[in-house]
């Protein structure tokens, strides 16, 4: 069945392998499907099984609205405030987002697919900020879908596989492979880009045998390729284990009552966040999923090193984290031991202190502990990544806008209503204040377009040295950048 013209009034409709679903046309005339299933709802004995074939339908399925989120808590109040989160309820949560600008087959369209982020617990593709419409009016396929998350996804036992939102993420990319083509997309010309934990997935994705030649290009946003030890997840299970009263096996999870669960989720997580260390959830080696670490073997060895690679970061990541919480606060009271605390934390040595106070003169001891984190969290990996690769280009960003919000900076995920072009959303504000300029939003959707369908977002590959692209300051402008990157690196 071919795909009905999006530009005609009419509903536009398309077969996938599932079934025929209708969609809706969008601005401009492109067309918008929402809410297709990529695997079964994970229910029951799939709870903690790997993603399942979907159903197929008869009929047309309507496609107007984004499907189930994937089960999750909420953020604290703290963050809440900052980072919209919608929660649409439902079990056929592992579902998908089409926007195009000719859903015809034949069209052969670049496609982009985005990995949301939510530290491997939290977030979706319903979030107002990643409309692709903006994609689609720019040529470009758009993809957004939902993974499982917290202990569905990620958490580890011995008698369910491992790293289930990875696996889902790999059954999407799957249904795009096998589906895309219908919707104007070209299979053979994808890009996967993700932020903060969809970065750290989208490391993996590269690293994992299953996902090979499902992508062309990949962006990461402020996520570097990781695994955590196998003991940090597992004691996320253990503690929950211990709340609940109950085995800390897949099966006795798949019998507790998923309000009770997540309940027990909420009240793990805590204790944990992205600078505490400790228990957390997240993705792990394998064998049958990532045999090893995948920095290290993107690094090390040819894996995916035809892959052209998109990085980078914000000048001022940790501020998401400490900011809201009092933290930088804290931090400058203890003075000169929050520095040293950091340094020890990021095993980073006096010189490389002594060369970010030249960087940054000004910086209080919160701001020089909050860089040290970002750099051995992100910048470091990152560049490491971006200097190993040889058969494919690499290229280096970093985002220096400084929200409109007192005391956020550049902080982490403000570039995303840039990187959508979704700045008018009311929810782009929630982080970015009022006012945000569009002319960075245009300058920075035009790169990221760029990049997936010419394989160069506008400026040149690195070349192991010299600042990256800076959009926007003047939070951390080129030269600073320069001399913090090159010096504090081991």
């Amino acid at each position: 069945m071919s795909a009905e013209a999006a530009t005609d009034g009419r509903r536009p409709r398309v077969r996938t392998a599932g079934g025929v679903v209708e969609g809706r046309t969008g601005p401009g005339g492109t067309a918008v499907f929402l809410g297709i299933p990529y695997a079964a709802p994970p229910v029951g004995a799939l709870r903690f099984a790997a993603p399942a074939p979907p159903a197929a339908w008869d009929g047309v399925r309507d496609a107007a609205a984004y499907g189930p989120t994937a089960p999750k808590v909420p953020y604290p109040d703290t963050f809440a405030a900052l980072l919209p989160d919608p929660v649409i309820p439902g079990d056929d949560c592992l579902n998908l987002n089409v926007w195009t600008p000719d859903p015809a087959p034949g069209a052969r369209r670049p496609v982009m697919v985005w990995i949301h982020g939510g530290a491997h617990t939290r977030g979706s593709s319903a979030v107002p900020v990643y409309d692709g419409s903006a994609f689609a009016r720019d040529g470009v396929v758009l993809v957004s879908f939902n993974f499982r998350l917290g202990v569905l996804g990620y958490g580890l036992f011995p008698d369910a596989p491992v790293n289930r939102g990875l696996l889902d993420q790999i059954a999407a990319l799957t249904w795009v492979r096998d589906n895309i083509g219908a919707f104007g997309g070209d299979p053979e010309h994808v890009t996967v880009f993700g932020e903060s934990a969809g970065a750290i997935s989208i490391g993996s994705l590269l690293a994992a045998p299953r996902a090979a030649g499902l992508f062309a290009r990949a962006v990461l946003q402020s996520g570097a390729p990781e695994v955590l030890p196998r003991v940090r997840v597992r004691a996320m299970v253990r503690r929950m284990a211990s709340l609940l009263k109950v085995d800390a096996t897949a099966a006795a999870f798949s019998a507790t009552d998923l309000p009770d669960l997540l309940a027990a989720q909420a009240a793990v997580l805590r204790r944990s966040g992205p600078l505490l260390g400790g228990p957390a959830f997240g993705l792990v080696a394998d064998p049958d999923t990532i045999p090893t670490d995948p920095l290290d073997a993107l690094c090390d060895s040819a894996v995916s090193a035809e892959v052209p690679l998109l990085l980078g970061w914000t000048s001022d990541e940790y501020r998401l984290w400490l900011a809201p919480t009092g933290g930088m606060r804290l931090l400058d009271r203890l003075g000169q031991l929050s520095v040293s605390l950091a340094r020890a934390r990021t095993g980073k040595d006096r010189a490389a202190v002594r060369a970010l106070r030249t960087a940054l003169p000004a910086a209080s001891p919160a701001e020089l502990a909050g860089q040290l984190l970002t750099d051995r969290l992100l910048r470091d990996p990152l560049r490491r990544l971006a200097g190993a690769r040889r058969a494919a280009p690499s290229f280096l960003y970093e985002f220096g806008w400084p929200s409109g919000l007192p005391g956020l900076g550049a902080c982490h995920a403000l570039e995303l209503g840039f990187v959508f072009d979704t700045l008018a959303a009311p929810e782009a504000a929630w982080l970015a204040g009022s006012e945000p300029p569009q002319e960075l939003a245009d300058e920075m959707h035009a790169a990221w377009v760029r990049f997936a369908v010419e394989g160069d977002p506008g400026w040149a590959a690195w070349n192991g040295e010299g600042p990256p692209k800076v959009f926007g300051g003047p939070s951390l402008d080129a030269e600073q950048a320069s001399v913090t990157t090159r010096r504090v690196l081991p």
